[in-house]
């Protein structure tokens, strides 16, 4: 049974930490790595192929929503028994047993017309991927025994799961130009060319097969699971607890998920409520929105290389870096609220994207540091579920409470203030961006109270 591995701060006159780019010379991670780069790219493909498969099946947005759901679903039912079965069975396995079947899933999807036939199998194939996901960062730290080279390689899974999107939607375009050509030859008609999202849809699957190429030469070294015998239903429910248990006796971990929590509602409210804060408040629109986004791709892009090289040079407290980033991202949401100009917002989003993105890889580099081996799936599973309940949360309530309390504002202040002889206006997206901000602030703080908490207890003992 592998041990703990304790949070000890260092000081600044540590030696400094390797290049990140060094990382890539440890044996495995590179396989690793590839595999999350070519799964992303499939996923990112076969999303928008699926999402306009399901349009054209249902003829109105009904059908996507359906889909979405049932992409959603499995992580708010089934995450905690994934997170088990992870730590019970060898992760490898795990890992090339869900690509294949992706792979075998999404090759049948193309031959399945009916909106039922696409709901049930994004279903399954999501079930897989919630397997898929812990599987893999419970088993990175397997990999990269290091603990200075463990942002570096999260910062580089950070990028193949997010900066494969721009180049998916290009490869989505251009097979389904592909496939719009196929589609003239009579004798391909059995494949269905003529639908264009086929092609894409296939082309995700072959991703999941490569994938598992990947992870199948990958010598793995994992500890001894406590049991490789086939699993009871009992066995399985009392992992589950212990899990949980160990989540609430830990301090440190619930002070990472309670920040990461925070961040992701205040954050991701962002997203929904960008479009009429960039056409209420900025005075611009859809292009306007475009820009906001690129600068807070941008930003996280230069945060996180901003983290790994400053962490090159002096190793700060992983502790201290993840509080002022959840922090600095509230205040951040606060303050491009309170614009007005597009110039100004711009700058002040690329500040949010970058101390969200040093935030979100420096949360995951304290888990995998800090939670034991044998633990370590079921406390991924557990943060998968978090960060899907908090997205949607985001993205469903940020919208109804810009409504609510742009309709409270209009009732009791006309929708505007004076301060300091300068007339503020109070549209609901303000307030929304503005609660989402102090939500941050305060998940901020309070992951630090818990933090403290942690190392009180650690010098008790």
């Amino acid at each position: 049974m592998s041990e703990q591995a304790p949070f000890i701060p260092v000081s600044p006159e540590a030696q400094p930490l390797p290049a990140s780019r060094s990382v890539f010379r440890v044996p495995g991670f590179l396989r690793l790595w590839g595999a999350q780069v070519v799964s992303s790219l499939g996923d990112w493909i076969g999303l928008i192929a699926i999402l306009a498969l399901a349009a054209e099946v249902s003829g109105s947005g009904t059908g996507v929503g359906l889909v979405m759901t049932a992409r959603m679903l499995p992580g708010f039912v089934l995450a905690p028994v994934g997170g088990a079965l992870v730590d019970r069975f060898n992760r490898k396995t795990v890992m090339v047993t869900c690509d294949v079947g992706r792979a075998a899933l999404l090759a049948l999807l193309p031959f399945f017309d009916t909106l039922l036939g696409l709901v049930v199998l994004s279903f399954l194939v999501e079930i897989l991927t919630l397997l898929w996901g812990p599987a893999k960062d419970a088993s990175l730290p397997n990999v990269v025994r290091d603990p200075d080279q463990l942002t570096a390689a999260n910062s580089l899974s950070l990028v193949a799961a997010y900066a494969t999107f721009p180049l998916g939607s290009v490869i989505f375009a251009g097979l389904a130009a592909v496939a719009a050509w196929l589609g003239d030859f009579e004798a391909l008609d059995a494949f269905g060319f003529d639908d264009r999202q086929s092609l894409a849809i296939w082309f995700d699957s072959l991703t999941f097969l490569g994938s598992a190429l990947l992870i199948s030469g990958l010598a793995l070294a994992e500890e001894r699971r406590s049991s490789r015998e086939r699993p009871e239903v009992t066995q399985t429910f009392r992992d589950i607890v212990e899990g949980l248990r160990y989540i609430r006796a830990h301090a440190l971990v619930r002070g990472v998920m309670i920040g990461l929590a925070g961040g992701l509602v205040g954050g991701g409210a962002i997203v929904p409520l960008g479009p009429v804060f960039a056409d209420d408040v900025l005075g611009g629109g859809s292009g306007s929105f475009g820009l906001l986004m690129t600068a807070f791709g941008m930003g996280a892009a230069f945060g996180v290389v901003t983290l790994l090289t400053l962490q090159r040079r002096k190793r700060f407290p992983r502790e201290q870096v993840f509080i002022v980033a959840v922090i600095a991202t509230g205040v951040g949401i606060v303050t491009v609220a309170s614009t007005s100009a597009l110039g100004p917002a711009l700058v002040i989003v690329a500040c949010i994207g970058a101390t969200a993105g040093s935030g979100y890889v420096t949360g995951f580099t304290l888990l995998q540091e800090s939670v034991t081996d044998e633990l370590r799936g079921r406390t991924f599973a557990t943060l998968y579920t978090v960060v899907r309940l908090c997205l949607l949360l985001a993205l469903t309530v940020g919208p109804f409470a810009a409504g609510a309390l742009g309709a409270l504002s209009e009732g009791t202040v006309d929708g505007s203030v004076e301060v300091a002889g300068v007339d503020v206006s109070l549209p609901g997206v303000r307030l929304a961006l503005w609660l989402g901000g102090v939500v941050t602030i305060v998940s901020g703080v309070m992951a630090r109270r818990r933090m403290r908490r942690a190392h009180e207890q650690e010098s008790v003992r």
